[in-house]
């Protein structure tokens, strides 16, 4: 049976081709329709092919459909086929999912924003290269998407490209994950040099005759590679450092990317690719330390941001570090239960932000807000339902799949792992409650009332710029003339809306026999994971745990809770009841406040011993040394050399017939001179 996949990813790949081709030309309804109709499509058609999934026969699964042979060379050869089972449709239902939510809202977002047509042609854009690195029945497939998110993000981010700080992002962006994607391409190299193929089932079958690696091999190498690419695309560290400054795009771009895509990535790979890191404990561990570090560590950057993106961007990175921590202690399943909720309620945070900026004319400072839940009250209550949600307070969605997540890596036997992602978790619950606060409760620290809504109106689209300028114009606007911080419209509400349910039951799915219930989504996931591990097979996830194991995950729960509480705490005490602390406690830190502040300047670290170094080189010896010395000099030195001979031939016409007459009785001589020579030899 043939389920024809190949049509979802070319639904939103038609609609970036005909907006991008002819949308200058359309009315925007008719960009919308295109646009949205296409997500739209795709996330039905995902639908139904969810509901034929359930039927397959368990020995029909993965469902493989292929279509032609597009890459050959030698024995080498690559498909161009899907690749569906219970990992890839979970994954497929997300991206069509909340990216069409993304689309919808960003119809209000970006209703005055030039380069409408255009922005909607890259977004569907991103949604085709996504759905096809989630479907790809290949490595080298899935590198296509893999390298198609990036340059979608890289003109996403730098959407408003006369922005120079917008233009940087993106080329930061884009830079930063080639380091990432040339240790991924080395391990796919690896691949092909030792089983000869990048299919996924050809790769699979061949890894199940490999054991446990005891010490680092060839499966260790290919694992630790794949992680180098991982961290580039899903921003752990050390090449975390494009997120924060991706923030430069329209804030639906900062949903999208944040949420159902390109961080995301990173975390799927991983997952497939569980048969090679079974094998390989180094990889694996690796895995799980570089995941827990970057948790720890981004959110410690983040409680100091005054950005309200930036603060939900090193959110992400710290969210995707607890991913990377679940899987690193081979809770595959645990790691996409929490990339699903999270793509819920980071949708919603980054959305609920953009309406907070939409309604503030483009402030994004949460020094400048406050107050604004009487302005807002739609986006107050969904917004709030996502900072309980991150924070990890039961029943909403994270608490379920965080707590999975910390429980099984202490089973796993790191406890030191445990405790850091437990503060993790307090220092998450601590700076998004501090969000919450500075941002919603407390008066209004933006300008006044009559002012108010025209922070950034000088950039927007109303400011007299010409058509190419208002095409490409380099700030937010929102409705210029809106006195006040008001609600947004209808269409971005209703998206807001329907995440928050999402982000409350979206988690009641993997609820775990600890609380009565039969953790529906890790029991849906484990053939994925067990098909070709190298462990004998565990319990299925809804077995009934023993009463003492019960009870302790019950406790640990109870701490989880508890970090959340002393986070929620802190924050209320600080930016709710004694307001005149924070800039106390940040006086009497001195230089350990404004280091966390320059996010440890660490960006600074790589300018000085990366970027500045290769700009000397590139300057100094590529540029002045070979090519301006060496080749220029070359080609200029052999015209200034022709010239010398050609002035000092053209000396022989004069003009003159004595110096005619001269040079031809030269040149008989010469000619019986070397006659004579030659008959004397």
């Amino acid at each position: 049976m043939s389920l024809h996949l190949w049509i979802i990813p070319l639904l939103p790949l038609a609609g970036a081709a005909i907006n991008g081709l002819l949308g200058k030309r359309f009315p925007k309804t008719v960009v919308n329709l295109f646009a949205l109709g296409s997500t739209a499509a795709a996330f039905v058609y995902a639908l139904w092919v969810a509901t034929q999934f359930v039927g397959l026969p368990a020995d029909q699964i993965p469902h493989i459909e292929r279509y032609a042979t597009w890459v050959t060379g030698g024995t080498f050869s690559a498909e161009y086929g899907t690749y569906l089972d219970q990992l890839s449709l979970v994954m497929l239902l997300i991206v069509t999912g909340v990216g069409f939510l993304i689309h919808v809202y960003s119809v209000g977002y970006m209703e005055h924003e030039g380069g409408y047509y255009r922005y909607f042609a890259y977004l569907n854009l991103f949604m085709f290269f996504m759905l096809t690195l989630v479907l790809a029945n290949n490595y080298l497939l899935m590198f296509v998407g893999w390298e198609g998110v990036g340059l979608a993000s890289y003109l996403l981010i730098g959407f408003w490209f006369l922005k120079e700080s917008a233009a940087n992002a993106g080329k930061k962006a884009f830079i930063t994950n080639r380091v990432g994607d040339f240790g991924f391409l080395i391990a796919l190299f690896l691949l092909i040099k030792h089983f000869g193929t990048l299919q996924y089932d050809a790769v699979f079958k061949a890894l199940a005759a490999y054991p446990v690696e005891a010490s680092a091999g060839l499966l260790t190498a290919i694992g630790l590679l794949m992680m180098v690419g991982a961290s580039g695309k899903s921003a752990q560290i050390p090449l975390y450092v494009w997120l924060p400054d991706a923030m430069e795009g329209p804030t639906p771009v900062s949903a999208l990317i944040h949420a159902a895509t390109m961080v995301t990535a990173g975390v799927y790979m991983v997952a497939r690719s569980s048969a090679v890191f079974d094998r390989s404990p180094i990889a694996l561990a690796t895995v799980a330390i570089i995941g827990t570090l970057t948790a720890i560590f981004a959110a410690s950057i983040g409680i100091l941001q005054t950005d309200i993106k930036k603060v939900l961007a090193y959110s992400t990175i710290s969210q995707l570090g607890y991913m990377f921590m679940g899987c690193g202690v081979a809770a595959y399943g645990a790691g996409i239960f929490h990339l699903m909720t999270h793509a819920f309620f980071k949708a919603l945070l980054f959305l609920s932000a953009g309406a907070i900026i939409h309604g503030l004319g483009g402030e994004q400072d949460m020094r400048h807000m406050g107050g604004l839940r009487k302005y807002m009250p739609y986006t107050f209550w969904c917004m709030s339902v996502a900072t309980f949600t991150i924070a990890g307070f039961p029943p909403l969605a994270a608490f379920f799949s965080k707590d999975e997540i910390l429980w099984r890596t202490w089973t796993s036997g790191n406890q030191a792992l445990w405790l850091i992602g437990l503060i993790t978790g307090a220092m998450t619950s601590f700076y998004m409650f501090r969000l919450w606060f500075l941002t919603f409760f407390g008066d209004y620290r933006g300008p006044h009332p009559e002012t108010a809504g025209h922070a950034h109106g000088a950039d927007g689209p109303h400011a007299g710029h010409t058509a190419a300028l208002h095409d490409a114009h380099a700030a937010h606007s929102s409705d210029h003339g809106q006195g006040v911080p008001h609600e947004s419209p209808r269409i971005m509400v209703v998206p807001l809306m329907i995440l928050a349910v999402l982000s409350v039951v979206g988690g009641w799915v993997g609820i775990p026999p600890a609380l009565g219930g039969s953790n529906h989504f890790d029991h849906f996931l484990e053939p994925v994971f067990l098909r070709y591990s190298p462990a004998p097979a565990k319990a299925p996830a809804g077995a009934e745990a023993h009463p003492k194991e019960t009870g302790t995950e019950l406790a640990f729960m109870a701490i989880s809770v508890a970090a959340a509480a002393i986070g929620f705490l802190g924050a209320w005490f600080l930016y709710y009841k004694r307001t005149d602390l924070p800039a106390k406690l940040a006086r009497r830190a001195g230089g350990l406040y404004t280091f966390v502040l320059d996010k440890y300047k660490v960006d600074e670290f790589y300018n000085a011993v990366f970027i500045q170094p290769i700009v000397m080189i590139a300057t100094n010896i590529l540029w002045k040394g070979i090519d301006v010395t060496v080749i220029d000099g070359a080609v200029d030195e052999s015209a200034v050399g022709a010239q010398d001979v050609s002035d000092g031939v053209r000396q022989m016409q004069s003009g003159n017939i004595r110096s005619y007459a001269g040079w031809v009785a030269l040149g008989a001589a010469a000619v019986i001179g070397f006659m004579v020579w030659t008959a004397v030899r």
